[in-house]
């Protein structure tokens, strides 16, 4: 089947987890012999079976309208992703719910990338549940297989000391990501070197811009802000790193928790709803601010627990894997022109 996917991450800002998420997605459709894979080409006519859709912006809108075959949106945004991302979002949501309402009601399927989000689409946003199907973000965990001989590889890439006990964070900085949390670790645990991979991508428009920014521009000397960068750099760093901690508030379904996962790290996580269907038992949850401090000191001195949470990060890679990814893509295509 011919397939267009279509994401205006390829045309505008990359350094998200929604792009990571299509490109991991085509990447495994095209490793596959019965899928013809066509990127974006917003503006061509094509004729295709599927038009498979990953951001809401109106290059995307265009091509829901008026693309060729079937129509799939997978939600990796609803309302609730807005606020703590983009400046002034609490005032214009009522505007961006509608949007949202108009764009996935659209779709011959909306794609939900956890259960949360699938009751976000049925019950505030009025999509019919029969539209709706769960499946979660995935990548291709053999890119992130990390053996002794990366690590070190990495570190040395990096600059990183072999001694050094590395804690890396991976996200857009945004209030809702709560990178300050990251930074008051880092402020207690002066011994521990920290990194977090990502930056402002949105600029001004970020949500508290000028916030972040003097977040960014204060951070102890043991934390170090990569900014936005592509993703095979992103791979040094999690080769790199010891633990994986992510204080986010909210998250739909974070590409970065199992890139992360994938590399072995142990996770790290707010203890939030949105990730018992996901990421299940198989993380260290923390309540607060002084949980994640905790964690990062009894992962750092206790091997046992170490390798509890090593074994628990494989679980979270093994279930998300894309080759599983895209074998739902495919069977939900099929359902679809059948």
């Amino acid at each position: 089947m011919r397939i267009n996917m279509v994401s205006e991450s390829e045309i505008s800002v990359r350094g998200h987890g929604v792009h990571t998420a299509y490109l991991e997605l085509t990447n495994a459709l095209n490793a596959r012999d019965d899928c013809e894979v066509i990127v974006n080409k917003f503006l061509q006519p094509l004729k295709v079976d599927i038009t498979h859709i990953h951001t809401i912006g109106l290059p995307s809108l265009t091509k829901l309208l008026f693309g060729s075959g079937k129509k799939v949106v997978s939600a990796h945004v609803v309302p609730a992703s807005l606020l703590g991302s983009i400046a002034g979002a609490h005032i214009w949501l009522p505007i961006a719910k509608s949007y949202m309402k108009f764009f996935y009601r659209r779709a011959d399927k909306v794609l939900a990338v956890s259960n949360m989000v699938a009751q976000i689409l049925e019950k505030d946003l009025g999509i019919k549940k029969s539209k709706i199907a769960v499946t979660y973000n995935t990548i291709d965990i053999s890119n992130y297989t990390t053996t002794i001989a990366d690590k070190k590889s990495a570190r040395d890439k990096l600059k990183i000391d072999a001694e050094d006990f590395v804690v890396v964070g991976n996200g857009q900085i945004q209030p809702r990501k709560r990178f300050d949390s990251f930074v008051e670790m880092a402020k207690k645990l002066t011994g521990i070197q920290f990194i977090w991979i990502g930056g402002i991508p949105f600029k001004n428009i970020g949500a508290d811009y000028k916030k972040m920014q003097d977040l960014i521009d204060n951070v102890p000397d043991n934390l170090k802000v990569t900014g936005v960068i592509e993703l095979e750099d992103v791979k040094a760093y999690l080769q790199a790193a010891d633990v994986f901690v992510l204080p986010a508030e909210q998250e739909n379904h974070p590409m970065a928790v199992i890139e992360a996962a994938a590399a072995g790290l142990p996770i790290v996580l707010r203890d939030i709803p949105e990730y018992d269907d996901t990421f299940a038992q198989d993380f260290l949850r923390c309540s607060d601010d002084r949980a994640f401090v905790d964690a990062i000191v009894k992962l750092r001195g206790n091997n046992t627990t170490y390798e509890k949470y090593q074994k628990g990060a494989n679980a979270i890679a093994t279930r998300f894997d894309s080759k599983a990814g895209a074998q739902q893509a495919v069977k939900i295509y099929e359902e679809l022109l059948s």
